[in-house]
């Protein structure tokens, strides 16, 4: 089995000569093969290796005696490494990490499986990082494919879950992915390899075990060489993934990053073919996500439908990692951030400086010249205003802004596009239960002083 693991690590350009490999060991027996495997290719592959075990706390006295087993094996199996030229290898060391699984499920409020796998991770990543070590290395072999796959079609999905394990992921490697689970068996049993059993595996409570004891069996009778045949046929589902992915990244690219959220023309999207549509999605939430990209397929669906209704111009979707997915008229927006409530009415310092929620209003005296009044500075008749009040506009405000009809500030603001999740934060410069102003449409005609005249010189800005 050694020589096939290292062809296919050679092949797969798994870990080119150089790496630092931290190897997963959970003290099974895909694990322990793995461990065992890399610890005998240092010399011919010329990397360096680490090992790592996570307690996740979760069999109390047999998850305390996995950890201790392992770090057993490590000591007697896994020591100094004398080569054929008389140089020494070092010994593998050990890095060790527990977690409260259960525990932390309850408070985050998610199942423990889940829960389980990001805590390992994040623990596979930090000792990765303490051992100067490039890739981790997982035990994931060709029968975990097959139920994976499986455990996929059966619950409906699309063709990235079709496509299985990856053998490289970024910084993830599984060198053991062709091989199937009898052969693993075989490995341990020639090099006269113990290994922990974990109960837990033979509980068919679990879909992944029902799977793995009732259905493989079956499908391995009926079509003997399965795992070999679905490896291949994930092979051919890959290229296919890879393909529309790489069409739907040519379309991600035209998103902009602007103030912290990524805005993208909705038109863009819809315009795309079924199977690309989706993925645009999909890519674009893994930029607002550090790179993850999990998101169950109605999330998807929701946002390609709302990217193609030309009448649904102001409607939003939320989406996993607290993001949200919002029309903008001709946009589609991707935030983290939640929409502003209405302004609390706040008495305007004149002259002088006036915060009201992430507004900054400041207000000058002046002598008006007949500059170009704009959405966020304007001038006011300092005699048509004693005092000012900033507050989010109201139900029957009305605003004729210069040279124009008075309309409903609702209706300036449809007119003018201002995303609906915006105009309640806006706010309007109240004189006495008139609207003299308003943020995003300027001031109104009747407060518009003449060339000549004393001024409020008034300049509205944001943080957002």
């Amino acid at each position: 089995m050694l020589e096939s693991m290292e062809e296919l690590i050679a092949a797969q350009h798994l870990i080119p000569a150089g790496s630092k490999v931290l190897c997963a060991v959970s003290g099974g027996a895909d694990s322990i093969c793995l461990l065992h495997a890399l610890y005998h290719l240092r010399p011919s592959l010329g990397f360096d290796l680490a090992a790592a075990h996570f307690d996740h706390q979760l069999r109390g006295e047999q998850s305390t005696a996995d950890a201790r087993f392992v770090g057993q094996f490590v000591d007697l199996c896994c020591g100094p490494q004398r080569l054929s030229d008389g140089s020494i290898l070092p010994p593998v060391p050990l890095f060790t990490g527990t977690g409260d699984v259960a525990g932390e499920a309850r408070r985050r409020g998610t199942g423990v499986e889940e829960t389980a796998r990001e805590l390992r991770y994040q623990f596979l990543r930090d000792a990765a990082q303490a051992a100067g070590c490039d890739l981790i290395a997982t035990a994931h072999n060709a029968d975990d494919n097959v139920e994976t796959i499986l455990f996929h079609l059966a619950r409906g999905s699309g063709l990235r879950g079709l496509t299985g394990i990856r053998s490289k992921s970024g910084p993830l490697i599984r060198p053991l992915l062709t091989t199937p689970r009898h052969a693993i068996e075989d490995y341990l049993l020639f090099y006269g390899l113990p290994h922990r059993e974990d109960h837990t595996n033979r509980d068919d409570t679990y879909s992944r075990n029902r799977i793995r004891h009732q259905v493989t069996p079956v499908l391995e009778e009926l079509f003997p060489g399965l795992a070999a045949r679905v490896a291949k046929t994930a092979d051919r589902l890959r290229a296919d993934e890879d393909c529309l992915s790489a069409l739907a990244a040519a379309v991600a690219e035209k998103a902009q990053l602007r103030n912290g959220e990524l805005c993208i023309p909705a038109q863009a999207i819809a315009n795309c073919h079924e199977a690309v549509a989706p993925r645009v999605v999909r890519q674009l939430i893994g930029r607002m996500s550090g790179g993850d990209q999990n998101c169950a397929a109605v999330h998807l669906n929701a946002v390609t439908a709302l990217c193609r209704d030309a009448k649904n111009t102001s409607g939003q979707v939320d989406l996993p990692h607290g993001l949200t997915a919002r029309r903008e008229y001709e946009s589609l927006i991707l935030s983290d951030r939640k929409p502003s409530g209405p302004l609390s009415p706040v008495q305007v310092k004149l002259p002088g400086l006036t915060q009201a929620g992430s507004w900054t209003m400041t207000a000058a005296q002046d002598v008006y010249q007949g500059q170009k009044q704009g959405k966020l500075e304007f001038w006011l008749r300092q005699a048509d205003v004693p005092a000012l009040t900033l507050r989010s506009r109201q139900e029957g405000d009305k605003l004729a802004l210069p040279g124009r009809p008075k309309k409903t500030v609702k209706k300036w603001l449809i007119e003018e596009k201002v995303p609906r999740l915006q105009r309640d934060a806006l706010p309007l410069l109240d004189c006495g239960g008139r609207v003299a102003a308003a943020a995003q449409l300027g001031p109104d005609a009747d407060f518009v002083p003449q060339p000549g005249e004393a001024a409020w010189h008034v300049i509205l800005t944001t943080q957002r």
